[in-house]
């Protein structure tokens, strides 16, 4: 849902980056979060300079505060909740999905090429990091034209990646002749 950055001031408030589309409803004052094996009380929330700042009950100081720098805040929910938009998910929904490749003849059953690993968030687009089936990991950009087909149901991802983006490493010229 959301990954602390830097502590704001001395009370012990913070500045998150947000990765849910529904930051009033899951980073609201009152709501319970998880990070790492614990849980935080949310105490406050408030935009700032274009961010959110947060407040958790217990964390008073900025020393406490800055101590929760890069923590990734999670929130439990129902297993069959969906986003209200057909083309966004959960993140956990994703983690350890199928990914198989829309235009190639399977040479396993079902086709597949790897398992979600992680889903990346930056500030351009979305990435699903994959673990290929030869243990290379690549990052798969989330988006429709390379992501045509999401089937929670199978637990696959059908993907049409561009040249070059599976591939391992880069071709390079041979070296010149040395005569």
């Amino acid at each position: 849902m959301a990954r602390v950055g830097r502590a704001l001031g001395i009370h012990g408030d913070v500045l998150v980056d947000v990765l849910t589309d529904d930051p009033e409803r899951r980073l609201s004052a009152g709501c319970t979060v998880l990070r790492g094996d614990g849980s935080l009380v949310i105490a406050s929330s408030r935009a700032h300079s274009n961010r959110l700042a947060l407040h958790f009950e217990g964390v008073d100081d900025r020393t406490a505060a800055e101590g929760l720098t890069g923590s990734l805040l999670e929130v439990e929910r129902d297993p069959a909740e969906r986003p209200d938009d057909p083309e966004e998910f959960y993140d956990d929904d994703l983690l350890g999905m199928s990914v198989a490749l829309v235009d190639q003849q399977p040479a396993s059953v079902d086709g597949r090429i790897g398992t979600v690993v992680e889903v990346v968030h930056l500030p351009a687009q979305d990435l699903l990091a994959v673990r290929l089936d030869d243990a290379r990991e690549v990052l798969i950009p989330f988006v429709a034209e390379i992501v045509p087909d999401i089937d929670l149901e199978r637990r696959r991802i059908m993907i049409d990646p561009p040249p070059g983006l599976l591939e391992d490493g880069f071709e390079t010229d041979p070296p010149p002749d040395a005569e």
